[in-house]
């Protein structure tokens, strides 16, 4: 008897590791991450420029509308810092991770604002976004496309559990990994 597997979210679930909760995207958040994404330095590899908060909002609202395709989910979570000694009290936003799921497969990225690299915060939060798609059900393989140069994102990746392929895709390397299903409780 064949077994149907059960249907993804439409919505992001939260998710947290040591320091950080990885909460659902909200364009309420656009202003605060604005802040966050201003240091044109973190185009360098990626290309695009800081956005403003009005056209931040507009993308947010447009990401938590969903993929216009069935069969994809866009799951995008902002991350805030616990503050130290109290893990009810919450920081500043430090940056987001995404992930675009279609079947088996899901399409990763990261990003923490140039005030917080450095802290492990990307690896950390990459760590923790692998670890929920594991336990999401379902996807069974990571994708994440790299810029050749971009040497700390290749660390992010690797402490994620990925590894580069042979692919390339607009001149980025394709960095993959399988999943392993974590059992249910």
């Amino acid at each position: 008897m064949p077994t149907t597997a059960t249907p993804l979210p439409l919505t992001p679930q939260p998710f947290a590791t040591a320091r950080l909760d990885a909460l659902p995207l909200e364009p309420a958040y656009a202003e605060e991450m604005a802040a966050v994404l201003a240091d044109p330095a973190l185009y360098v590899f990626t290309g695009g420029e800081p956005p403003a908060p009005a056209a931040l909002r507009s993308r947010y609202e447009r990401q938590c509308a969903g993929s216009p395709d069935a069969g994809e989910r866009w799951w995008n979570w902002v991350l805030r810092v616990r503050t130290a000694g109290d893990e009810k009290a919450y920081g500043e936003l430090v940056g987001y991770v995404q992930a675009t799921v279609r079947g088996p497969r899901a399409e990763i990225a990261w990003v923490v604002g140039t005030p917080w690299q450095g802290r492990g915060y990307a690896s950390e939060a990459a760590q923790g976004l692998a670890a929920h798609l594991a336990s999401a059900g379902g996807v069974r393989e990571l994708v994440a496309h790299i810029h050749p140069d971009h040497v700390a994102s290749a660390a992010v990746a690797v402490a994620a559990g990925l590894g580069p392929t042979g692919e390339w895709e607009d001149s980025e390397r394709r960095w993959a990994a399988s999943v392993t299903p974590l059992p249910v409780p």
